[in-house]
């Protein structure tokens, strides 16, 4: 315990959720009733078919597919009987004919010709057909040329008994070859787990290959099942939700050769965008994974399935890892597949955290957003003056904008915006017009004046020599405190 806490921090705690980890589960909350699945933890669906009507008959135009989905009981079953029945059949056959020949009379007569020699009886003609079917080859029992009915039998018994094997036995060998038994030898863990992971909340589960040969072209899917009644107050009792683990990335593509930890980034997008400690003991879900790839040995595509309820999803969990260096390779202890240890998790939604985040950010000063403004307006005016020295010299001239240099006529405009914002100002003109001595009078009167005459008081702010271009410094300035005007010099020398 010491080697694993100077690994993983003294703050983390492990906890196994299985029975070989050692350890014990997590408390929960209080037990309920025994939870109806939908796709049970060794993948198959809890889904059963009924009145089906006049569809029935669908199941026997695809006969081959339905024999081998039956169950192993009923295809031997199956198989034994059609076979027996078949044997009985054709066997009968060849006692009727001897029997209306007159050969089972005649049997040992050497000097007549039979259809079929030495069958003088139902097992004798029994024995005849089995080594005709199997191919055994003619000893004692052998057909006659003597008997036109019987080769025609024959014919027929052979075109019989060659559709009967393909058919049946074909049936078997799909049946054996079912990629089902390599679904079993892939392993998801037991439970699920929420932690943060890379900043994030993360869905964490865990899958693992326990045979060497590998499953070419895996890729895994997840779905979201989950009641809901639409706006329209239609109710969906299993609507199926996508849930994205990696497809936009390509994350979905594994490369299974050791225990890989499949995430589910939570955000805006997750269904699980709500979901917090609190309420994933009061939701009902199911998270239902899909594990589809190619048998590297058979080329065949093999699909395993398992699934996960609110009570199998783990908040503030991690899992524990499984791989370690050995001398020359990487050796998997799949005794610790199942098992995760705690880790500091925020128990809040990300829909909470965001919004507890945009309620403790400082809001936006109004400089910044009246800056964009300004540049606007200095571009409108650049416009302006592109537009100007196209225009004839007599239009320029009623326009009056040769009386000001491109320059002044910018910075006015800018500064007579500035006027109009209390939060535009300087600081220090800030802090006088917020001092108590005074009066919101003075200051309410001042605000009228500079109001008034924008264009004024924006010449006022200019530096001494943009002043003498536009001759009306010295008006403004003589109606400002000397403070303001010392601070208006300062603020652009």
């Amino acid at each position: 315990m010491s080697a694993l806490r100077r690994k993983l921090g003294d703050e983390y705690q492990v906890v196994s959720t299985s029975a070989s980890g050692g350890g014990l589960p997590p408390p929960r909350s209080a037990p309920r009733g025994k939870r109806q699945r939908f796709v049970d933890k060794n993948g198959r669906c809890n889904v059963q078919h009924g009145n089906l009507g006049g569809e029935t008959s669908r199941y026997l135009s695809d006969l081959f597919t339905t024999l081998v989905d039956l169950k192993w009981r009923w295809n031997l079953f199956i198989f034994i009987l059609t076979y027996t029945v078949a044997w009985l059949f054709m066997a009968s056959m060849w006692w009727v004919i001897a029997y209306m020949r007159g050969d089972l009379n005649k049997a040992h007569d050497d000097s007549y010709t039979p259809c079929v020699a030495n069958v003088y009886n139902f097992p004798s003609a029994f024995l005849f057909f089995i080594e005709t079917e199997a191919t055994i080859g003619y000893g004692y029992r052998y057909i006659t040329d003597k008997c036109p009915e019987g080769i025609i039998l024959f014919l027929f018994q052979s075109i019989l008994g060659s559709i009967v094997d393909a058919f049946l036995i074909g049936c078997m060998f799909i049946k054996m070859s079912q990629p089902k038994k390599r679904a079993e030898t892939l392993m998801f863990s037991e439970h699920a787990a929420i932690s943060m992971r890379d900043g994030k909340l993360t869905l964490m589960f865990r899958v693992g290959n326990l045979r060497n040969s590998h499953m070419v072209s895996a890729q895994i899917r997840c779905k979201l099942l989950k009641s809901r009644q639409t706006p329209e107050g239609e109710f969906l009792p299993l609507d199926q939700l996508e849930l994205d683990v990696g497809f936009s990335t390509g994350a979905d593509q594994l490369f299974l050769v050791s225990p890989l930890t499949i995430c589910h980034v939570i955000d805006a997008k997750s269904p699980f965008y709500d979901l917090s400690q609190r309420s994933i003991h009061t939701e009902q879900f199911e998270i239902v994974v899909i594990l589809e790839g190619i048998v590297e040995t058979t080329g065949m595509t093999c699909q395993a399935r398992t699934s996960y309820t609110e009570d199998e999803v783990l908040w503030g969990h991690r899992f524990f890892p499984v791989i370690s260096l050995e001398e020359g390779f990487f050796k998997v202890d799949y005794s610790q597949f199942h098992a995760t240890f705690e880790v500091p998790t925020p128990p809040y939604s990300v829909k909470e955290q965001e919004e507890m985040l945009l309620m403790s950010s400082p809001l936006i000063p109004p400089a910044v957003s009246n800056s964009k403004e300004r540049n606007n307006s200095v571009e409108c005016l650049d416009g302006l003056d592109e537009v100007g020295t196209k225009l004839p010299s007599k239009l320029q001239k009623i326009t009056g904008r040769d009386d000001f240099p491109k320059k002044l006529l910018r910075m006015s405009s800018t500064t007579s915006e500035k006027a109009y914002s209390m939060g535009d100002l300087p600081m220090k003109l800030q802090r006088i017009s917020s001092v108590p001595g005074n009066s919101e009078e003075k200051l309410g009167s001042k605000t009228t004046k500079m109001m008034s005459d924008p264009m004024s008081q924006s010449v006022a702010e200019l530096p001494p020599k943009l002043q003498k271009l536009s001759g009306g410094g010295g008006r403004m300035e003589g109606n400002l405190p000397p403070k303001l005007r010392k601070m208006n010099s300062d603020r652009f020398t």
